[in-house]
């Protein structure tokens, strides 16, 4: 797009800024929210803030003179043709014809924005935007040729009415009661009734003296003075009754309030802090179990979307790259909310300089590449493909930097090889799941760039990730141990083999078929390899057995450990749940009595599971304009539910003898496994051979189809 593009196209006005700004500055107010028992606890890496100084424009065609209401954030001057209005207008009159407006903002402290409202005049996402136009004046008043500006177009987010200013968003809440109150002396133990999040709200206080909040996850967290993660202390001085919101939201069920003798409270209430996303996916079955893992999958996730999707809701609080993959993933088979994800994809990205990994964490900075490459297989957005194409560049610049003489991935100052909370996890020597996570990025790196017509960069990024998943198997398979082994430490193959590299050869579609079985005995269903016992890792090795056709022995340990969780009273899953451990010894990580998080985003796998892999919905083209729908019921006996597209909901119920199916848009492929010659109105099964069938499915039309499962 250039900057002479004209637009006769109405739309809603709303709120402009310059794409990646107003989330940045977002992300910084949310993570620095974070306390540890009443202080500050900032983030540990590099935070960026918003360009102060920003130019917007449009060039329009105007039927008619039009009034036009300017609205801005910042200091500003406007310009209609090149020639500026006197002083900071709040309307100017466009003449009829064709015109180009500038409005320049300098801000400071917030992120320059601009609303502009005419009839056929108005902000929008195809406004131009730069932070350095390059603009300047000769001596005879001549300004400069500015095509060397770098523009993109405008970013935005729905605030739509002149007085809903970016800069002074929050989440809107709703007030909750508690379920239960024990009253003692100068003392309140307040429940809940399951994991909440938001602030506290003291009713009716008075007198004079100190009160004190102290916050549960757990009951024994919010009694245990001493050790609870996260607390208030409140000064109280009412000659009159009155209530009183803590500042900062936060996690709990359970609330310990006490306070001196001089200190009337008459009552403890929430607000329930809460992300306006709809819920457009859903799943049921026969499996009660089944059915409440998935709702407490659904209310974990429900928590952990605010802002931006984050890792949990107590301690952290943070933006962290591995978790946000996997929330974007459970995204598209619940909310199907493009807009969170884009804020969470620019803020952690943040801006040039790129001076270390995204979290510190080397393979979060590859999650970030495959946040984009699924980001664009789920929803087809080129453009914001194209918006962020520089900044993918540069942290790939930076990436490819730091190879080692072999040209791997290694350990370098100021890295930390995260993969799993595991004990004893080697990071030594050049780790082979980094170099598939890089293969992965590279790939990402080659699509992307073909979406920009960079074909030079898609060319060389083709070549770089065909190499990196050749050294993949050339240094690291080996066949004796029928698997990839951990690492290569000074040249030499390491005797270690864990689970990661090779789940995610395996859904990656890395390894061939024979190697695809061969994994599965000799790693996955192999209780001699290291045992996973994070929901963050079990995501992946139970897509893995999924992707196998493992769907019966995923759904037993589905209910063995998301059940295990509900069977000791989970009303939301953990960071990390280890079935060994007893009472409150399940509340206790990184050294610390309460350290676990009971809300974790990475805990509401089953919402992905149970969508892509039984459900069996995936788009097999960019936005669904093909897809593909392979039910497995796993064991079940019926399962019926709804999968969210760009279009609409692919709708399905399935038996052992019937499916159904209905989708609003693309063209569909529907695979079933069945004994029978499968039936119904307007369907051509075509036998691919040992019970498979596939048959195509069209837009609109609701199918019944009869059939026999295996």
């Amino acid at each position: 797009m250039n900057n002479s593009d004209l637009s006769n196209t109405i739309s809603t006005p709303t709120w402009i800024w310059y794409p990646g700004d107003f989330e940045i500055v977002l992300a910084n107010k949310m993570q620095n929210r974070r306390t540890e028992r009443g202080t500050f606890f900032p983030v540990f890496w590099k935070i960026d803030s918003h360009y102060v100084l920003m130019d917007f424009h449009k060039v329009f065609d105007v039927p008619a003179p039009e009034t036009v209401d300017i609205y801005v954030e910042g200091e500003y001057h406007v310009k209609l043709d090149g020639k500026a209005f006197e002083g900071s207008p709040k309307q100017i009159v466009v003449p009829a014809g064709k015109h180009k407006i500038n409005i320049k903002v300098f801000n400071q402290a917030n992120v320059p924005a601009i609303y502009v409202k005419g009839k056929t005049i108005v902000s929008d996402a195809s406004w131009l935007v730069t932070f350095e136009d390059k603009e300047w004046i000769d001596e005879t008043g001549k300004a400069s040729d500015i095509s060397a500006t770098k523009w993109l177009n405008a970013g935005s987010w729905n605030f739509n009415s002149p007085t809903q200013l970016p800069s002074q968003f929050a989440l809107p809440v709703r007030e909750q009661k508690a379920i239960s109150t024990v009253k003692g002396e100068n003392s309140m133990l307040v429940d809940f009734g399951k994991e909440t999040f938001g602030f506290i709200q003291l009713n009716g206080l008075s007198g004079k003296g100190k009160l004190s909040v102290y916050y549960g996850e757990s009951e024994e967290e919010a009694l245990s003075t001493e050790h609870c993660e996260t607390l208030d202390r409140v000064d109280v001085n009412n000659t009159e009754k009155k209530d009183e919101i803590m500042k900062l939201s936060k996690a709990y069920r359970f609330v310990n309030v006490q306070y001196d003798e001089g200190v009337i409270l008459d009552s403890v209430s929430m607000l329930y802090e809460y992300a306006d996303v709809k819920e457009r996916g859903s799943f049921t079955c026969n499996d009660e179990e089944i059915n409440r893992i998935y709702d407490v999958s659904k209310y974990t996730f429900e928590l952990n979307t605010r802002e931006f999707f984050i890792d949990g809701i107590k301690r952290d609080r943070w933006m962290r790259s591995g978790d946000a993959y996997q929330s974007y993933l459970m995204n598209y088979y619940l909310y199907f909310d493009n807009e969170t994800v884009k804020r969470t994809t620019y803020a952690l990205r943040g801006k040039d300089p790129v001076t270390g990994h995204i979290n510190t964490i080397m393979d979060y900075t590859f999650y970030w590449f495959l946040g984009i490459y699924d980001y664009y297989l789920y929803t087809g957005d080129k453009k914001f493909i194209a918006q962020n194409y520089d900044r993918m560049k540069a942290l790939m610049d930076y990436v490819l930097a730091r190879r080692n003489k072999e040209g791997l991935m290694e350990w370098m100052t100021g890295d930390w090889i995260f993969i799993d909370w595991a004990e004893g996890l080697s990071k030594k020597g050049e780790v082979s799941f980094e170099q598939l996570l890089l293969a992965r990025s590279l790939e990402t790196m080659a699509l992307c760039a073909n979406i920009a017509d960079d074909k030079d960069a898609e060319a060389q990024y083709n070549s770089l990730a065909a190499d990196m998943r050749n050294k993949l198997f050339s240094i690291y398979w080996n066949d004796t141990k029928q698997a990839l082994v951990h690492s290569r430490v000074d040249g030499q193959q390491t005797e270690n083999v864990t689970r990661y590299a090779n789940m995610f050869s395996i859904f990656f579609d890395y390894f061939n078929e024979e190697q695809k079985q061969q994994v599965k005995t000799s790693v996955l269903l192999n209780d001699d390899i290291q045992k996973i016992t994070t929901p963050y890792m079990r995501f992946y090795e139970l897509e893995a057995l999924c992707a196998l056709g493992e769907q019966n022995y995923v759904l037993s340990e589905m209910k063995d450990y998301w059940g295990g969780m509900l069977k000791l009273g989970a009303t939301s899953f953990w960071e990390e749940y280890n079935p060994a451990k007893q009472g409150a010894e399940h509340y206790a990580m990184y050294g610390r009595k309460f350290g676990k998080s009971l809300c974790h985003a990475w805990g509401a796998s089953p919402l992905y599971l149970l969508g892509k892999y039984y459900l069996g919905v995936k788009p097999t083209a960019p936005g669904y304009q093909k897809y593909v729908v392979e039910p497995n019921l796993g064991g079940l006996e019926w399962m019926q539910g709804k999968v969210p597209t760009p279009q609409g909901e692919i709708e399905l119920k399935v038996t052992n003898t019937t499916v159904e199916v209905k989708a609003p848009a693309g063209m569909g492929l529907l695979r079933l496994k069945s004994s029978i010659l499968p039936e119904g109105r307007d369907i051509v099964p075509l036998s691919k051979g040992n019970g498979l069938y596939e048959m195509a499915i069209q837009p609109g039309i609701a199918y019944i189809i009869q059939y026999k499962a295996d």
